[in-house]
C-alpha cells in the first residue's frame, strides 16, 4: 500500500510475528469465531459466512460470495462490506498468535468494483508485532486467488484481555458464549472485533 499512515508503519523495534505451536495447521478450516458473527458466522443469514483457512507462517486465505444483500450500488458491493471482509480476516490471523486482540485501526484501499455474485479471494499475514500491538495486511482479489486485486487494506491489533467483551458486551450473549461446553468455541468467541 502506499500512503500508509504512520500508526500503521510498525517501529523500529517491532518483532517478526511466530505462530503458536498449537495454532491451526496450514491448510486446516479456522471456522467461525461466534456463530452470531456478521462477517464469519453461520447463524447470520445476511452474513458474509466468510470462511478462513490457516497458511504458512502466520497467513491465511479466506473466501466469501457477494450476495444481492451484500450491495450498495446495483449490482455491486456495498464498501463497508468489503472493509467487513477484509477485518474479519486480518481480525481471523489473531487466532494464529493465539492472542485475543480488537481492531485498534483499518485502513482501506478499493481499487475496482465487486459485482454480487463474484467471489472474494483473501489473503492476510502478520507482519510484525510490537507489544500489545499487532500489525497486518490483507488482499482481496477477483476470479481467483492470482486475480486482479480489488480491495486491501493494513490493520493494527491490540491485543485485550477477555475483560474487555465482558466489560463492554451485552450481558446475555457474554453469558451464552461462556456457557458453551466447547472450549475451543468459547475461546474464539471473544477474540476478534472492538
Amino acid at each position: 500500500m502506499s500512503g500508509t499512515s504512520a500508526a500503521l508503519e510498525p517501529p523500529a523495534d517491532a518483532t517478526k510475528p511466530v505462530r503458536h505451536p498449537d495454532a491451526p495447521a496450514p491448510g486446516e478450516l479456522l471456522g467461525p469465531h461466534y456463530g452470531e458473527c456478521f462477517g464469519c458466522g453461520g447463524d447470520q443469514p445476511h452474513g458474509l459466512h466468510l470462511a478462513a483457512r490457516a497458511g504458512e507462517g502466520v497467513s491465511i486465505t479466506a473466501e466469501f460470495t457477494v450476495r444481492p444483500e451484500h450491495q450498495g450500488a446495483p449490482g455491486l458491493a456495498h464498501g463497508g462490506v468489503l472493509a467487513t471482509a477484509l477485518d474479519e480476516t486480518l481480525g481471523s490471523l489473531n487466532w494464529l498468535l493465539r492472542t485475543i486482540a480488537v481492531t485498534g485501526r483499518l485502513e482501506t484501499d478499493f481499487v475496482r468494483p465487486v459485482p454480487v455474485g463474484t467471489t472474494l479471494h483473501l489473503a492476510a499475514e502478520v507482519t510484525a508485532v510490537a507489544g500489545r500491538k499487532i500489525y497486518s495486511r490483507a488482499t482481496g482479489r477477483i476470479g481467483g486467488p492470482d486475480g486482479p486485486v480489488v480491495v486491501r487494506a493494513e490493520a493494527l491489533f491490540i491485543e485485550v484481555e477477555v475483560d474487555h467483551f465482558i466489560d463492554h458486551g451485552r450481558k446475555e450473549e457474554i453469558q451464552a458464549a461462556m456457557n458453551d461446553p466447547d472450549q475451543i468455541r468459547r475461546v474464539r468467541a471473544f477474540e476478534v472485533n472492538p
